[in-house]
Formats: C-alpha cells, structure tokens, sequence
C-alpha cells in the first residue's frame, strides 16, 4: 500500500449540458480552473460512447481492455479522482453505472461518454501531491507519490 496525506480546497457544481463528453469536459474544466488534484461525484444521464468493463483476461501479463458501447440513452450515477500525469495535465478517472430498464454496466468512463440533457457533478478539490506515473507491467497509469 502506499499512501499520502492531503486536505481539501475548493468545492465545485458543475452542471454538465447535451453533448458535454466525459472525460474532456472534467479535464478541460480542471485546467482552466487550476484544479490538479480532485475527488468527484455524478449523477445524470449519458446518452452515447462507450465504457470500459474490465479486462479480457484478469491474469495476463499485459492487460486488454473490454469495451461496452452505451446503446441508447442510460441514467448514470458515477465517482472518480483527478490527478496530474507525468506531464501534469489533469486525468480524470471515473466509473460510473450506466442503467436502462432492467439492465446496468459499470465500467471506466475513459474512452468517452456524451452527457444525455444534464450531468451535475461535486468536485472537491484535493491539495496533495499524488500523479499519474504510467505502470509498464500494467500498460495503464497509477497513482505514485509526486
């Protein structure tokens, strides 16, 4: 385990609009507003994209990602965290789950996802030093102390 101590800073609403993308938006909004660090919450709906659902083989060595296409228009509830990677620019990392009818998928907002009328989102902003390093066993990005 590795750990670091933080405190929090601003707190942000944001109401996310038709057509808004996840994960660019949050990202695009985080520099603009000088946020590195953050914790989010959101609830809405999405209406188009596609989620990651997990990985094809859980014990590969390099890690494959499987993908979901959202079908038609879902309501979301979904948390994730902003770091800075290497380069620091703001990475948002989010999962939410996506429900229609009697069916849900949950999965990582990454690849992107179309806000459906309205998204709000919490942003809390976190002052602490934690990036995004990419891990090359893994083939995607973690948390390392800055």
């Amino acid at each position: 385990m590795k750990t670091a101590q933080a405190s929090l800073g601003r707190v942000f609403v944001l109401r996310l609009e038709d057509g808004d993308e996840l994960p660019r938006c949050i990202e695009e909004f985080a520099k603009a507003n000088d946020v590195k660090r953050g914790f989010l919450s959101m609830l809405g709906g999405v209406g188009q994209g596609k989620i990651v659902v997990g990985p094809k083989q859980g014990d590969a060595d390099k890690i494959e990602p499987m993908t979901w296409a959202v079908p038609d228009v879902c309501e979301a509830a979904a948390v994730g965290t902003l770091f800075p990677d290497e380069q620091g620019r703001p990475k948002l990392h989010m999962h939410a789950a996506l429900g229609r009818g009697d069916e849900t998928h949950t999965g990582c907002v990454r690849l992107g996802v179309g806000v459906w009328k309205i998204c709000e989102v919490i942003l809390f902003e976190i002052l602490g030093d934690m990036v995004r390093k990419l891990d090359p066993k893994f083939g995607f990005e973690v948390l390392e102390t800055g």
